[in-house]
Formats: C-alpha cells, sequence, structure tokens
C-alpha cells in the first residue's frame, strides 16, 4: 500500500522538476536576476516544491547547466540511432550551437550564482568530449571523415560558436560556420569501404 503511493508521487516530482528547469533556462538566459519566486510560479509548482527540488540560486543554476550538458550528449546517441553518421553529425552540430547559445545566455545568472570556472568547465567538458567522440568515431568507420580527427581537433574547430552574440541573430551564423566545419571534415574522406559501405 505504502509503495502505491510512492510510484505516482515519484514521477510527478519528476515532471516538476523537468517544468522547473525548462522554465528555468528560458528566464534566467532572459534576465540573470529572475526571481526564483517568478520561475516557481510560471512553472505552477510551489514555493516549498520548489526550495525541495533547488534549496538556493546557485543550486538551480548549476543544475540548469547539468541539464543542457545532458540533453546534448543524449542527442548524439539517439541521432545516430536514427540516422546515418554524416547527417547525425551535422544535426548534433545544430544541437550543440543551441547549447551554446544558452550557456551564453546563462552566463550572468552562473557568475552571479558564484559557481566556480573548474567545476562549470568539468561539468560540460565529459559529456560533450564523450558525444563528440562517439560521432567522430561513426563517421570514421563509415568512411564520411577524413580519419584521425580527435574530439579536440573538432572543439578547437567550432571555437567560433563561442564568439558569436546569442542575443543576435545567431542561428545564421552558427549555421555557417558548422556548414564550414562540416566541409573541413569531409575534405579527404575516403568514402565507405568495402566493410562499411555494405547496404545497411
Amino acid at each position: 500500500m505504502h509503495q502505491r503511493k510512492d510510484a505516482p508521487l515519484r514521477s510527478d516530482a519528476q515532471r516538476n522538476r523537468a517544468r522547473i528547469l525548462d522554465v528555468a533556462l528560458a528566464e534566467l538566459t532572459h534576465c540573470a536576476d529572475a526571481p526564483l519566486s517568478a520561475i516557481a510560479k510560471k512553472a505552477g509548482v510551489g514555493q516549498g516544491t520548489f526550495y525541495r527540488n533547488f534549496p538556493n540560486r546557485e543550486a538551480l543554476v548549476l543544475e540548469v547547466y547539468r541539464h543542457e550538458v545532458q540533453q546534448v550528449y543524449d542527442a548524439a546517441a539517439h541521432l545516430l540511432e536514427t540516422r546515418p553518421p554524416e547527417r547525425a553529425l551535422r544535426e548534433w552540430m545544430d544541437r550543440l550551437a543551441q547549447y551554446a547559445m544558452a550557456k551564453a545566455g546563462l552566463a550572468d545568472a552562473m557568475r552571479r550564482a558564484t559557481i566556480a570556472r573548474g567545476t562549470l568547465a568539468g561539468l560540460g567538458h565529459g559529456p560533450v568530449t564523450a558525444a563528440v567522440t562517439l560521432l567522430l568515431t561513426a563517421n570514421e568507420e563509415a568512411g564520411a571523415i577524413r580519419p584521425g580527427v580527435t574530439s579536440d581537433d573538432f572543439l578547437l574547430a567550432i571555437a567560433g560558436l563561442w564568439q558569436i552574440d546569442p542575443h543576435g541573430d545567431w542561428q545564421p551564423r552558427a549555421g555557417r560556420l558548422l556548414d564550414l566545419v562540416m566541409d573541413g571534415l569531409r575534405a579527404g574522406a575516403p568514402g565507405p569501404s568495402e566493410e562499411t559501405g555494405r547496404p545497411a
């Protein structure tokens, strides 16, 4: 009887948490000083529920960032399951650009929450590097990109994303940059080999 009560509450709590994170990303990107009470209200949760999940601003900002990074990683695996490697990589690059703009928009909120830069970098670096490695490996095995490209090479090549103003018309600029990077990755690609080129 006790377990039956807990199960719906747990999924309800997960939905509340996800809603808070979605609203917080939008609000904090728009205004670093967005009141926590306003975020709770827009998410449709009470103050008690909000503070049970996020006891302070720092905890909320850190979790928003972690949530975004995890979505970037999850997108890589999902795209590889549903698309050819080359298309998966290019679509993932668009998702990474969205992440970069969200991260840039959150910069003030992160600074004000006094999160150590090292902690923040560590949160993002692992999952993003793992996603890049997954996609590059699949593309190299398919002969779609030049051999030997490392995750560090790739991240250096797309570093220009973080120079784009997230408050301006960033999509066309990001798209052009990522198309150039994709063209560079394709240059010298061997094409499908007999092993990788068999019809799926």
